[in-house]
C-alpha cells in the first residue's frame, strides 16, 4: 500500500475543548481556565497541547458568552485558527453545540476539559487507538486508595475492585456521540456517561497521574511542578578564540592582571588577550555575536579601554538573558610570559568578574614547541570555553 493510499484511510480527528465554566470551587477574579499557570492562561496551554497532536485537525473551543475577549487573549500566543462557540446552561449542552460545530466529514471527535492543560500526546494516542474497535474510549486510572464513606467521622468502608478515575480527553465516533447527546435528558457528569446511556461501548485506555484537572489552588502548585519536573534543562556552551600581537611596551594585561614583559600586546583597547577571548565565549554561549558586535573597534570611545569592561558587559547580558555562568575553561598559547607564576592571581580576578567561585575557573597555558607565530614569540594566543545555565 503506498503512503498516499495509508493516509486516505486516517479518520479525520477534531478536538472539542469544553471552556465555559466558572470554576467555582478555585476562586479568584477569572475563571481557572484563564488564569495563569506557568506565566501562560491554562486554556492557552490546553488548546496548545491538543492542536500539537499531530492527528488533531481542528480545535472547536466551548467558551461562556462573557469571555470571548479572555478567550482571544488566550489565542493569542498560539497562532492558531479555531472554532469558538458560545456554551449552553449546563455542561451537556455546551457540548452539544461543540458536536454542531464541528467541520463536516469528522470521523473522531475527542472531548476535553479546559481544565487539563498537562495531557500528552501518549494519553491521546490510546484514545485515538481505542476507537478502531470502540464507539467510546477515555482515560482513566484505576483507584488504589482505600474508599471511606462518611463525613466528620467513617461510617463505612467502600470496595475499590473495578473503580476507574475518569479522565479527558474522551473520544468518540462523530455520529454515535450525537446521536447519544440527542437522546440523553441531561444532566451527565461527563460524555461517556451520555454515551452508555445510549448503549455505547467505551473502552478505558491509560490515564496520566499528570492529567490532571485544576480545581482547588493546590492543584496550580501540582501542575507547576510538573511543568518545571518536564522542561529541558538549557545548558549553554560557548568558544572563544582570539590573538594579540607582541608590539612596544613593558608589560601585558592578561585577566585583568598587569605582568611585566619586555613587549607588549597591541590593540584597540587594553588587548587583554585572556578577558577577550573569555567574553566571545560568553557571547557564543547566547549566541550574541562577539566583542565587535557590541563595542566596534571603529568607534574611537574604545580606544584604550580596560577589557574588564567587554567582559562585564557579557557578563551582565547572561544575566538579564536569564543564565547564570556555571564554569569557565580559559588556555593561554604562548612561549613568554609564563602564565605559571600569575595563573592564581588571574583565577582570582576572572572569578570576581564572572561572578562565580575561582574552583569554577581554570587558567593555565601551553606552548607549540616553538612552532608558529606563537612559538617564535610574535604574539600570544587564548582559548577559553565557558558553560551557562537557564536559571
Amino acid at each position: 500500500m503506498t503512503d498516499t493510499a495509508q493516509s486516505q484511510t486516517l479518520p479525520n480527528v477534531a478536538a472539542i475543548i469544553v471552556a465555559a465554566g466558572r470554576g467555582t470551587r478555585l476562586g479568584g477574579e477569572i475563571p481557572k481556565q484563564y488564569q495563569l499557570l506557568g506565566g501562560e492562561p491554562v486554556l492557552t496551554r490546553t488548546i496548545r497541547a491538543l492542536a500539537r497532536h499531530p492527528a488533531v485537525q481542528d480545535i472547536v473551543i466551548v467558551r461562556h458568552p462573557d469571555d470571548s475577549a479572555l478567550l482571544a487573549a488566550a489565542l493569542a500566543p498560539l497562532a492558531l485558527t479555531v472554532t469558538d462557540v458560545p456554551g449552553g446552561d449546563s455542561r451537556d449542552a455546551s457540548v452539544r453545540n461543540g458536536l454542531e460545530a464541528l467541520p463536516q466529514g469528522t470521523d473522531y471527535v475527542l472531548i476535553h476539559d479546559a481544565a487539563r492543560p498537562l495531557v500528552s500526546h501518549a494519553v491521546i494516542d490510546a484514545v485515538i487507538a481505542a476507537l478502531a474497535d470502540h464507539e467510546g474510549a477515555a482515560p482513566g486510572l484505576a483507584v488504589v486508595d482505600a474508599l471511606w464513606q462518611g463525613t466528620s467521622r467513617v461510617e463505612s468502608i467502600q470496595p475499590r475492585d473495578g473503580l476507574v478515575r475518569a479522565q479527558t480527553p474522551q473520544g468518540f465516533h462523530v455520529d454515535a456521540i450525537r446521536a447519544a447527546h440527542a437522546a440523553h435528558p441531561g444532566g451527565a457528569a461527563d460524555d461517556v456517561e451520555v454515551a452508555l446511556a445510549h448503549g455505547l461501548r467505551v473502552a478505558i485506555t491509560a490515564g496520566s497521574e499528570d492529567n490532571l484537572k485544576l480545581t482547588r489552588p493546590g492543584d496550580f502548585e501540582r501542575a507547576e511542578r510538573i511543568l518545571k519536573a518536564g522542561q529541558m534543562i538549557d545548558i549553554r556552551t560557548g568558544n572563544g578564540f582570539d590573538v594579540h600581537r607582541f608590539g612596544p611596551g613593558d608589560h601585558v594585561w592578561l585577566c585583568g592582571v598587569k605582568i611585566p614583559h619586555g613587549r607588549g600586546l597591541q590593540g584597540h583597547s587594553d588587548a587583554d588577550v585572556g578577558l577577550h577571548t573569555v567574553t566571545d565565549a560568553i557571547h557564543g554561549a547566547l549566541a550574541t555575536g562577539d566583542i565587535g558586535t557590541h563595542f566596534p573597534p571603529s568607534d574611537p570611545q574604545w580606544k584604550g579601554a580596560e577589557s574588564h569592561i567587554f567582559l562585564t558587559h557579557a557578563v551582565d547580558l547572561a544575566g538579564e538573558m536569564g543564565f547564570a555562568i556555571l564554569n569557565a575553561d580559559l588556555t593561554f598559547l604562548c612561549e613568554r610570559p609564563k602564565i605559571g607564576p600569575h595563573a592564581a592571581a588571574m583565577r582570582a580576578r576572572l572569578a570576581e568578574l564572572l561572578r562565580i567561585a575561582p574552583e569554577r575557573v581554570s587558567v593555565k597555558a601551553t606552548t607549540t614547541e616553538r612552532l608558529g607565530f606563537t612559538g617564535r614569540e610574535e604574539g600570544i594566543a587564548a582559548m577559553a570555553t565557558v558553560t551557562l545555565v537557564k536559571q
